[in-house]
């Protein structure tokens, strides 16, 4: 059984996603597009909230957001006691996203990375598992309740 993973974003990231899902597809992944669906002007809450809930919901193991900075699609996403949304732009970063933060949406700053490093960083973060025992603790800590 392949992973189910959520993407989407905004105009800005449009061209990333849309080939980052072909990407995926090819490498075993199942891949539920969120939108936008052009490079046409689009509000990004208006598709980062139901990807966050989908993920929140477990309907899908993971999400991928692409914007122009990452910012405001983490940001929204952060909005969602469930999510754990990380912007990243190196390595490091993504794999660390889920080794201690147990990350479960990636940011992706279409803007400021190329589309081949936004691909091995969507693979690293995919493909790399939350370490637990003392970073569960603290993850554990995280949701306001």
């Amino acid at each position: 059984m392949s992973k189910k993973i959520a993407i989407g974003g905004d105009h800005a990231g449009f061209a990333y996603k849309k080939d980052l899902i072909i990407k995926l597809e090819e490498a075993g992944y199942e891949v539920k597009d969120f939108g936008p669906y052009s490079d046409a002007s689009a509000d990004y809450p208006d598709f980062v909230h139901p990807l966050a809930v989908a993920v929140e919901s477990c309907e899908y193991e993971q999400g991928i957001l692409i914007c122009g900075s990452g910012n405001g699609v983490a940001i929204t996403a952060n909005k969602h006691q469930g999510i754990r949304a990380a912007l990243c732009w190196n390595q490091d970063l993504a794999a660390l996203a889920r080794q201690h933060n147990d990350a479960n949406v990636l940011a992706l700053p279409a803007r400021f990375i190329s589309f081949e490093l936004a691909t091995e960083l969507a693979m690293i973060f995919l493909e790399t598992a939350f370490e637990g025992g003392r970073h569960a603790t603290r993850v554990n800590k995280i949701a306001c309740k």
